[in-house]
């Protein structure tokens, strides 16, 4: 099969999936025996297309998986197509629960509540209905507690591709 072919079913397997995808997944998929670094180069070839063009579709990289997305600068257009979802803004004790999560994840509610010092079981609901985190499994302890780190979502409303992209903390004076 032609590489420009495997190039356009790459891209055809990617609108139709809509959710992040990995390089590995990709390959099954064409069913060729490509490197990763081959399919790579095409994933980058189109996210250079999309760019040079300013094309109201790109190509996103959030961790080790790629998805299709929307051009924001024409979010305004599908706002007007779409129904608008109406999503609450975040309290301050989610947003602190949030970022609690992101920097020490994974973590457990325990752990967030030693943090804050605060029951944080609203906020960690509304972080789920949010897709901001999910549940990542379960510690091997007493009670079993479950253990919850950040989404592609979370990725996605930040504009950053890893975790690692966080800012870093400023320690607190009272800290030191």
């Amino acid at each position: 099969m032609r590489r420009e072919d495997i190039k356009n079913i790459i891209e055809s397997v990617m609108f139709a999936y809509s959710e992040p995808i990995t390089i590995d997944e990709l390959n099954n998929i064409v069913n060729e025996e490509l490197s990763r670094k081959e399919i790579e180069l095409m994933l980058n070839s189109l996210i250079e297309e999309y760019k040079e063009n300013n094309r109201g579709i790109q190509i996103i990289r959030l961790e080790n998986k790629y998805q299709m997305t929307t051009n924001k600068d024409y979010a305004e257009y599908i706002q007007k197509v779409l129904e608008p979802k109406k999503k609450k803004s975040l309290s301050q004790a989610t947003l602190e629960t949030l970022t609690i999560i992101a920097y020490k994840q994974p973590v457990t509610k325990v752990e967030i509540e030693e943090i804050r010092g605060v029951k944080c079981d609203r906020a960690v609901q509304v972080l789920l209905e949010n897709e901001l985190i999910v549940e990542a499994g379960r510690l091997e302890r007493i009670g079993k507690p479950i253990i919850y780190k950040t989404t592609n979502e979370f990725l996605k409303l930040l504009n950053i591709e890893t975790i690692e992209d966080l800012p870093e903390l400023e320690e607190n004076e009272e800290n030191k």
